[in-house]
């Protein structure tokens, strides 16, 4: 992939999940199994979220325990299932394409730049990381991590996971009363 596009995605991806927000907003049909299914799901992203910015020393070290031990980029899988969820808790075709392209089109190449720059930085170490864990999808086996890493809650505050947790609250909130007033 281009660096450029790798680049233009990254510097992108937040305007674009907010002008998905307002279609989503606008399209958004839930009801009550829909909402209880994909908050479900959601919620499932939250906690990998919450549970991965507890091991996460950005900039600093590698994260390979914890989720990252199933996965190179919890984070994003997380967040890629809140998408899914509050996509199916609003139950919009639309916005399930329009997710999707998102994710396709701007988080796949966020990814692999972000991928590039850790190789850069971290060398043989990413490298052999890389070769253990896979870059998205979760490996269902556990890759072996040192003992002495553990999830700390200073980590999960000044990752300011808390945000996803009040996102999350908010996009809830924001569909019970969609549905309560239709």
């Amino acid at each position: 992939m281009d660096e450029r596009y790798g680049a233009w995605a990254a510097r992108w991806r937040v305007p674009l999940g907010f002008a998905l927000g307002i279609v989503y907003v606008v399209l958004s049909q839930p009801t009550a199994p829909w909402l209880a299914a994909g908050g479900g799901v959601a919620f499932a992203g939250l906690l990998l979220r919450a549970w991965a910015a507890g091991y996460l020393e950005k900039n600093q070290k590698l994260a390979t325990a914890g989720p990252y031990a199933y996965t190179r980029n919890p984070l994003y899988f997380g967040s890629f299932l809140m998408g899914a969820g509050f996509t199916l808790a609003g139950k919009s075709w639309i916005v399930a394409a329009l997710y999707a392209s998102l994710v396709i089109f701007v988080y796949w190449p966020v990814m692999r730049r972000e991928e590039r720059q850790l190789q850069a930085r971290f060398g043989n170490l990413y490298v052999s990381y890389a070769a253990a864990v896979p870059l998205f999808l979760p490996r269902l086996r556990r890759r072996a991590t040192p003992a002495d890493e553990r999830f700390r809650w200073e980590r999960y505050r000044r990752n300011r996971e808390y945000e996803a947790a009040g996102g999350f609250a908010a996009g809830i909130i924001f569909l019970w009363i969609k549905m309560a007033l239709r």
